[in-house]
């Protein structure tokens, strides 16, 4: 027989990772509905006094128009750790962000290694952060040589994952 309480569990911590993996499609597809959906209305966002301290929804908007002046930027996620209270949680999760620029002449990569730390609660039955805040524990700029860029890849409703991903079929 299967916990309801268990399974429950299993849930919760399925959507709020999904949520956590939804906000780094948002900022890299410069998609700003989507990154409002991860974030409660009322939610606060602390990327730091450098970076951004604010809400969650002008957060992804910063974001997004900052992101428009790069090249090409990719977010990643892992180690995931979710503890569940209820109708609240809170989150750990640990995000490499890659990004490029042109400075001058010069195509550069920045990258940072930090960490997601989110408190999250259940509202009207919809998981969202209430409060990040964000933790750089290193970082690089460093000049490139690219390889080659894909043809395929876009930083919009035009990259080729949204079609696949509207219909699975």
């Amino acid at each position: 027989m299967i916990d309801p309480a268990a399974l429950r569990a299993v849930e919760d911590r399925q959507a709020i990772t999904d949520l956590i993996y939804r906000y780094c499609r948002a900022v890299d597809r410069i998609d700003h509905q989507l990154g409002y959906s991860v974030w409660h209305d009322d939610a606060a966002a602390d990327y730091g006094p450098d970076i951004y301290q604010g809400t969650g929804h002008g957060f992804i908007d910063f974001v997004c128009a900052a992101h428009r002046q790069l090249l090409a930027h990719s977010h990643q996620v892992s180690n995931i750790i979710i503890k569940l209270d209820g109708e609240h949680a809170a989150s750990e999760s640990y995000v490499t962000a890659n990004l490029r620029m042109m400075r001058g002449e010069q195509l550069l990569h920045m990258a940072t290694w930090g960490r997601y730390i989110d408190r999250w609660s259940r509202r009207a039955g919809r998981w969202g952060i209430d409060k990040r805040v964000t933790v750089i524990d290193f970082d690089e700029i460093r000049e490139v040589h690219p390889m080659g860029k894909s043809p395929r890849s876009t930083r919009d409703h035009d990259d080729p994952s949204y079609a696949v991903l509207r219909n699975p079929s």
